[in-house]
């Protein structure tokens, strides 16, 4: 950026409020343990603002070995359960053979339409995933430690897909494999524009539902309707917590200002092991010079709590 130069960040520059949100969870349709009315009312109580309830569409064998095999987990149809000051985003986590290891497709899909096709004989789970891009969907690589993706499996997704999952609670405190940083990271670095959601992808059957509740986004929209959430969620007007806020971000000069809850860190990270950090008992704000991001055009911020907790903002390209 040049001298002189004064850029506020989105989603902090635009005109809205932000809304507290999950966009990967499971309900009783799948293999979740609980039914979409409790799953939507567990959120709706925790002050979450909307949730996209998103089951495993899939045969019901695949994830319910108790289902009619006849059957195939739709998307789930929650508009009933919206209610005054709570929404929810039509949705599903979408399947299809196959990534390089052998493994399902797990692309999440937030923001579909009720009738959604089911997979046609052939069809991949980038197939699937593209079509749902084309039905107006805001689309994510989920959990790529989980599964073990590899580079050329993100690759093609990125192809088409908007975001990559970069926290995902329930592998997190199920298996200890719930960033997914390194692969957006990665991405980045290789000029793909993506961004990067939290999320819980809870099922509920952990003791103490430790899967949920740990991971979303805050969402700025004009309104709390579903279509301005989703168009939100596509052009990147949101960030990521497991329990930091991040107030705003701006650039000024060659030099990026981050405001936030007073944090232990507040880092900058770019290509490779380039960063810069704040570090402190009470930060609330941090100013870095971007000199050594311009190479590769992108800048990240990272803000971390004295608990631990963290908020992301999305892929910040210097461009």
């Amino acid at each position: 950026m040049k001298e002189g130069i004064h850029v506020q960040i989105s989603p902090f520059s635009q005109p809205g409020n932000f809304y507290k949100g999950n966009i990967h969870l499971h309900s009783t349709r799948s293999d979740g343990t609980m039914t979409p009315a409790e799953v939507i009312e567990a959120y709706r109580s925790r002050g979450y603002d909307f949730v996209s309830l998103t089951d495993h569409f899939l045969p019901e064998t695949h994830f319910r070995k108790d289902a009619d095999p006849a059957n195939f987990i739709t998307v789930t149809d929650t508009r009933d359960l919206r209610s005054e000051g709570f929404t929810t985003i039509l949705g599903a986590e979408l399947h299809g053979p196959a990534m390089e290891n052998g493994d399902i497709w797990h692309i999440v899909a937030a923001g579909l339409p009720l009738d959604f096709a089911p997979l046609a004989k052939g069809e991949s789970g980038l197939d699937v995933a593209r079509r749902a891009v084309a039905a107006g969907a805001y689309v994510a690589h989920a959990h790529p430690w989980w599964n073990s993706a590899s580079l050329n499996d993100a690759l093609q997704v990125a192809e088409f897909a908007h975001g990559v999952e970069i926290y995902n609670h329930s592998c997190q405190v199920g298996v200890d494999r719930g960033e997914g940083w390194y692969m957006l990271d990665l991405l980045s670095q290789l000029g793909h524009r993506l961004y990067g959601n939290a999320a819980d992808d809870a099922h509920f059957n952990k003791p103490r539902h430790s899967d949920g509740f740990g991971g979303w986004v805050h969402v700025k929209a004009a309104s709390l309707d579903p279509d301005a959430l989703v168009e939100s969620l596509k052009t990147g007007a949101f960030y990521s917590s497991t329990g930091m806020h991040i107030h705003n971000i701006e650039i000024e000069g060659d030099e990026i200002f981050v405001e936030c809850d007073p944090a232990e860190k507040i880092l900058a990270s770019g290509n490779g092991a380039r960063y810069r950090r704040e570090d402190s008992e009470n930060a609330t704000s941090a100013r870095f010079s971007l000199e050594r991001y311009h190479e590769h055009g992108f800048v990240r911020i990272t803000v971390i709590g004295k608990d631990g907790t963290k908020a992301w903002s999305n892929p910040i390209w210097l461009d």
